[in-house]
């Protein structure tokens, strides 16, 4: 049984009812989800590739970006820990990667 509170709201009006600070109003289970261009950009650089003029022709076709718009975004999102959530393996190899390119500067 459930003590109802006198002076609180009734668990059927907003803002009663659950813990929530939003009253358990209908939010995104995760709000900060990544866009699908950014799950588009991480699916593309998981896959294996025959040559670089491949990867590059599905940069254009796929995503319908130019390659340099797209390393800026992959670069961003080696940063981004929803990124790493989302696709943790991609996101290690390639930060392993970039570090060891920095290293060789």
């Amino acid at each position: 049984m459930t003590v109802h509170d006198p002076d609180g709201p009734e668990p059927d009006e907003p803002g009663g009812g659950t813990d929530e600070p939003d009253g358990g109003a209908d939010v995104p289970d995760v709000p900060d989800a990544l866009s699908p261009r950014d799950r588009a950009v991480l699916a593309l650089e998981r896959r294996p590739w025959p040559g670089p003029g491949a990867k590059e022709r599905a940069i254009r076709e796929e995503l319908g970006m130019v390659p340099v718009r797209y390393y800026q975004i992959l670069n961003a999102l080696l940063d981004d820990t929803r990124a790493l959530a989302h696709d943790p393996i991609t996101v290690n190899r390639l930060r392993r990667v970039r570090e060891s390119r920095r290293d060789e500067r």
